[in-house]
């Protein structure tokens, strides 16, 4: 069988995606004790696993330095990409929204809105959409603060309870898309690898909960 390459979006999706993998029979003893290691080997499968940032895991992918990846629906709507999209995976769930200071009225009157976002691409289209032309404030921090200090009107970010909005005084005036964990593949290598991959989608399916 020929090998396949699996990039892993590291944080947040790192460990669900390990405890996926050991429910569908495949050993993950090196990617629970990893060190600094960035490509590690699965038992049980001629597969090796690499360590990326979400939006390399789309990079990867695309440009078939990987097979497969796991990523979140949020970074492959920010970052689009040629590549199968084939599984929702269930975990890593959050929602993008619009949100602004509580008690403002956003949408009143005819100026043109300041959204401060980690997703300029998201924010375009939802925006775009309703026909509205925003200005972009890219943030690579805490976006919640800009609307705080007046630098934008509100903000364009993925939340999961919104608890974080809530204790810095924001609300949610539009929930923009749903999010959560997918398994991508490389167009060639559905081809070229097709029964690798299949086998390996088949068995990842087989442990995901009903």
């Amino acid at each position: 069988m020929n090998t396949i390459r699996i990039a892993l979006t590291k944080g947040r999706l790192e460990e669900k995606s390990v405890a996926l993998f050991e429910k569908a029979g495949y050993g993950c003893s090196e990617l629970k004790d990893k060190g600094r290691r960035l490509i590690l080997p699965l038992n049980g499968l001629p597969a090796e696993a690499v360590l990326a940032k979400a939006a390399d895991v789309v990079t990867y992918v695309e440009y078939g330095a990987c097979d497969v990846g796991v990523v979140g629906k949020d970074t492959i709507m920010e970052h689009g990409g040629s590549f199968y999209e084939v599984l929702d995976l269930g975990f890593g769930k959050c929602r993008f929204v619009f949100a602004a200071k509580a008690g403002n009225d956003v949408y009143k009157g005819f100026r043109r809105l300041k959204i401060a976002t980690k997703y300029p691409a998201v924010a375009r289209t939802f925006f775009g959409s309703k026909g509205m032309d925003i200005e972009i404030i890219k943030i690579e921090g805490s976006v919640e603060l800009a609307p705080l200090l007046g630098l934008a009107d509100g903000i364009v970010d993925i939340v999961e309870t919104g608890s974080t909005l809530r204790e810095n005084g924001l609300e949610v005036i539009e929930e923009i898309a749903p999010s959560s964990a997918r398994l991508i593949v490389n167009l060639a290598s559905m081809k070229l690898k097709k029964r690798e991959v299949l086998d390996f989608l088949e068995k990842c399916s087989s442990g995901l909960p009903l």
